[in-house]
């Protein structure tokens, strides 16, 4: 970043914003929004308790399971969509009515049908996900020149060879985007359920804290999850730019 042709590293804001948190923690806001040398001071604290690894064992095995359920899912729907108009015209719609909804409104109605616990949760991280995943495949399938669909043709290739060898990684910058951006959904979603559905996770943690105004340690635990939800973008971000050349051999 360039200002009056001095170069300003990216992350200079960041310790602007550091520094204001801080000033603001020091006032009477400080109630509400600690400072935030105290707030590193009780994630050193919080990270190696056992209630800690517990919750996060508990919140990523339903992220984890509910992002691998909603790329098995979305990663062929996406790809029938793009490659059959038929399909494409049912399910869009409901694609992009599920990707501009509320989802936090329909976690009730899951709750619902499939009851109070874990299942709800990876269904919710499933919602949440799902539909970005589904857009992204499709429309990474919509961009594969014509000439590779007719070679596998002309070689005689069955769907199943075509889906594996053609349509996968002639989409894969946009797949893999689709994918970043779902994790990305992913960790809001397994949050949401985790506090609506069942008290379990750091939904647990986020409870204690929160009635007992212990808004240090809430701070902090926002706060991993908000440089979890970072580094995950971060990880999945060099991934796509590793596999950038497929989209220019395209």
């Amino acid at each position: 970043m360039l200002i009056r042709g001095i170069r300003i590293p990216l992350f200079s804001s960041l310790i602007l914003w550091a520094l204001l948190w801080e000033i603001v923690g020091h006032t009477e806001a400080g109630l509400i929004l600690p400072p935030l040398s105290k707030i590193f001071v009780r994630i050193l604290e919080i990270v190696p308790t056992p209630s800690f690894a517990t919750a996060l064992y508990i919140t990523g095995k339903s992220f984890f399971l509910g992002t691998s359920i909603a790329i098995a899912i979305g990663i062929p729907v996406g790809v029938l969509m793009g490659r059959v108009k038929t399909a494409d015209a049912l399910i869009l719609p409901w694609v992009n009515l599920f990707l501009s909804a509320p989802l936090s409104a329909l976690v009730p109605v899951i709750m619902v049908l499939a009851g109070i616990g874990e299942v709800t949760i990876v269904l919710t991280v499933v919602l949440f996900a799902l539909w970005i995943i589904v857009l992204n495949a499709r429309a990474g399938v919509l961009n594969i020149p014509p000439s590779l669909v007719e070679m596998a043709r002309s070689f005689g290739a069955t769907g199943f060879q075509a889906f594996v060898n053609i349509y996968v990684w002639a989409a894969l910058p946009e797949i893999l985007a689709g994918i970043r951006l779902g994790m990305i959904r992913a960790v809001k979603g397994v949050v949401i359920g985790q506090l609506l559905v069942s008290i379990v996770g750091f939904g647990t943690l986020f409870e204690i804290y929160a009635s007992h105004f212990l808004m240090e340690h809430f701070w902090a635990l926002i706060l991993v999850l908000f440089v979890f939800a970072f580094l995950l973008n971060e990880a999945l971000a060099w991934t796509e730019r590793r596999f950038s050349y497929y989209a220019s051999s395209r």
